[in-house]
């Protein structure tokens, strides 16, 4: 906890875990985030209740971002546009520009853009969640922050499910799409024209040959007439 000299300036002695960095329209959230951590027994710096009537507020936010081991950004649309929360990430940032340390939390309050550098950092959500579902997420992380943990899980990951073959949609109606005709077979039409002169056959000699129809004659006949137009 910060201790106030009378002078109004922090104790420089004081250490935190986390110096909470918000807008007023997100105070609420802070404070909550704040009291979370504080039970789960990390010491928080929040301007809310640090940065009291007679205290130098200008100090109090250099001691907040430099004197803490972490600062936690609740970002919220209204944070992105404040000059005062962008100098408090942007400090955080420049002493841990690589993550390696862990020194900069982002936790979204609602759906917003994380702009510019910010976009970098892994971010973790506390809105659209229960109020248990909301602490678990901040505690989570804010042990991985502090330890350098990895996420991995205390119990083996469920197999995943075998993946499944799914028909093809049958056409929507109206598109005028007809299924393929089947395949006729050789034997329902006739083939086409296989040689045309004459060739040696059974019973005589062929003339012409049609479609895979043999025009034939036996010696001295004549051959019989074409009735298809073609040439023989």
């Amino acid at each position: 906890m910060a201790v106030v000299d009378r002078d109004g300036a922090i104790d420089g002695d004081a250490r935190w875990d986390f110096f909470v960095s918000y807008t007023q329209a997100d105070r609420s959230w802070a404070e909550w985030i704040s009291w979370k951590l504080e039970e789960d027994g990390y010491r928080v710096l929040v301007q809310a209740w640090d940065l009291v009537p007679g205290t130098n507020w200008v100090f109090g936010m250099q001691e907040g971002v430099t004197r803490s081991e972490r600062t936690l950004a609740v970002l919220s649309t209204a944070y992105t546009k404040s000059v005062y929360g962008s100098a408090e990430w942007q400090a955080a940032w420049r002493a841990d520009p690589t993550g390696a340390r862990r020194k900069l939390l982002v936790a979204r309050v609602e759906d917003c853009d994380r702009p510019g550098m910010l976009g970098q950092v892994v971010s973790f959500d506390l809105f659209g969640l229960a109020q248990d579902d909301a602490r678990d997420e901040l505690l989570k992380a804010a042990k991985l922050a502090v330890t350098g943990a990895r996420a991995k899980p205390s119990t083996e990951p469920p197999f995943p499910p075998a993946a499944t073959t799914t028909s093809p949609a049958p056409a929507p109606p109206g598109t005028g799409l007809r299924p393929e005709p089947a395949p006729r077979s050789a034997a329902s039409h006739p083939a086409g024209p296989i040689q045309i002169g004459t060739v040696s056959a059974p019973g005589g000699t062929a003339i012409g040959v049609n479609h895979g129809r043999v025009i034939q004659r036996s010696d001295g006949e004549r051959p019989s007439p074409r009735n298809d137009g073609q040439a023989g």
